[in-house]
């Protein structure tokens, strides 16, 4: 059960698989669905928010929901039991976020949240389909791959946030040159192709009968990694437009 997303890593002693309340991937897709509805819910909200009071009335929504994300969803990774709950919530923050977020590109990139939107959700339900058909495999190696490109975008950018303390801007990846455009190339993939290896999770968790819980934990981990694909898309398409 590999996969890069720490939403997931669970340690198998400490799963109680049983026949009764047993998770199943219906369960999971619907409250994945139920998590995106409340995610575009307080998204629109905040869009609303931004065009009848502007920028400035959207930013202290955008900022409680980074932060009640953030808490949420390090309350959900270390105590996955409570998922039920916390996942919903995580859910309705990130979309205080994102909406917020969005609408800061949107002022300087006019049509640019549509594009975003459109290519996230496309993304999804394209690797979803392809993972469905078999085209897409979680292979050992394909994990192995994965686990090791995220951990090396996660170092950059650790290293990028600390090198800003020091007033030291890491050149190229952040511009929308050729490096800082195919960087964030790269990272979309990268990202994208986390969508996989959460389907997979989910997929060995329902045939080894899961606890009821996990169709939540689940949804929360593919949330995960859509957020941050749609952030890395955002960014992308930002580079594409300054060029």
């Amino acid at each position: 059960m590999k996969t890069s997303n720490p939403a997931l890593r669970v340690k198998r002693s400490t799963v109680a698989y049983g026949a009764e309340g047993a998770m199943t991937i219906n369960g999971a897709i619907n409250k994945t669905a139920f998590m995106l509805l409340l995610l575009l819910f307080s998204a629109s909200w905040t869009w609303k928010t931004y065009f009848n009071e502007g920028l400035a009335a959207v930013t202290p929504w955008m900022v409680i929901g980074l932060v009640g994300g953030l808490i949420t969803a390090l309350v959900t990774i270390f105590v996955n039991k409570w998922s039920p709950i916390t996942a919903p919530i995580y859910a309705l923050f990130e979309g205080l976020f994102l909406g917020g977020i969005t609408a800061v590109f949107e002022q300087k990139y006019s049509g640019l949240a549509f594009q975003a939107v459109a290519l996230t959700f496309g993304t999804l339900f394209m690797l979803l389909s392809a993972y469905k058909a078999g085209i897409v495999r979680a292979t050992d190696k394909f994990k192995a791959g994965i686990v090791a490109a995220t951990g090396g975008i996660f170092i950059v950018y650790l290293a990028s946030f600390v090198l800003r303390l020091f007033g030291v801007q890491m050149p190229f990846i952040y511009g929308s040159g050729v490096i800082g455009i195919g960087f964030s190339v790269v990272v979309v993939v990268i990202a994208a192709l986390n969508l996989v290896l959460d389907f997979d999770f989910i997929d060995t968790a329902a045939r080894e009968r899961a606890p009821k819980y996990f169709e939540w934990y689940g949804g929360f981990a593919i949330m995960v990694t859509l957020v941050w694909l749609y952030i890395e898309i955002l960014n992308l398409l930002a580079k594409l437009r300054d060029r």
